[in-house]
């Protein structure tokens, strides 16, 4: 979180943060943080206080990882940020599971695996000093390497969602791991297209940054060196940093 913040970023896109990171965000990164836990922390089926959730993880994180310790999503806003609103949505609610596995003719195993891990979508809009509004979503979809249909339900889903909170003349900004690639994505694809008018997506990896009613300057993926430190590399997902005009 230094590392990431040190550079004083706008805004801070955050997934699979432990439930019990939560309070700490603020005071490591020196910004606003607003976190919505999208998985509770659990010893199996049994709900468990977010500490015991991390004396567990913290002996071997490699290995438990978000089993034990819940995980959540969180937008880190600049301190001059005013926040006008907040919601969020479980992109993966069983509603939307059944009636999009009956569309995608989903097998019995695809659909198990979709309610394995609850995933939902945050927004935050927030005003800036001399700056626009922007409506930021941030969404950590479901992983499933042999069908990534379920990912790109969510993500559309969310788009939707952002768009519905989103006011005239609002920039809107989404951002997270997408799950899919865009050469694997259909939706990705309609959101750059005329009507949605959001900008082109990475042609490689995951974890995305789109932006409507705004340039985007460039979109980097961060080198391994720019996050190795005393030789251990920080993340297993490299963070994409976008610049917006």
């Amino acid at each position: 979180m230094r590392l990431a913040s040190a550079d004083g970023p706008d805004v801070l896109c955050l997934q699979e943060v432990p439930g019990w990171v939560s309070s700490q965000l603020a005071d490591w990164s020196g910004m606003q943080a607003y976190t919505d836990l999208a998985q509770t922390p659990r010893f199996g089926p049994v709900p468990i206080p977010v500490a015991l959730g991390r004396e567990i993880t913290s002996l071997h994180h490699g290995l438990f990882r978000s089993a034990f310790a819940g995980q959540a999503n969180a937008i880190l806003l600049g301190a001059q940020a005013e926040v006008l609103g907040r919601d969020w949505l479980v992109l993966n609610s069983r509603d939307f599971r059944e009636a999009q596995s009956r569309f995608l003719s989903l097998p019995l195993v695809a659909r198990l695996a979709w309610a394995k891990e609850r995933r939902i979508v945050q927004v935050v809009r927030a005003r800036f000093p001399d700056g626009p509004t922007l409506a930021v979503a941030n969404l950590h979809a479901t992983g499933y390497a042999p069908d990534q249909r379920l990912a790109d339900a969510e993500l559309l889903r969310a788009a939707v969602f952002a768009d519905g909170l989103a006011q005239p003349g609002d920039v809107v900004v989404i951002a997270g791991d997408f799950n899919v690639p865009a050469s694997r994505s259909a939706t990705q694809d309609e959101l750059t297209a005329e009507d949605w008018g959001f900008s082109q997506p990475a042609a490689e990896g995951i974890d995305q940054v789109i932006v409507r009613g705004a340039s985007v300057a460039g979109v980097m993926r961060w080198p391994a060196d720019r996050r190795r430190i005393d030789g251990r590399l920080l993340s297993d997902h490299a963070p994409v940093e976008a610049r917006v005009k």
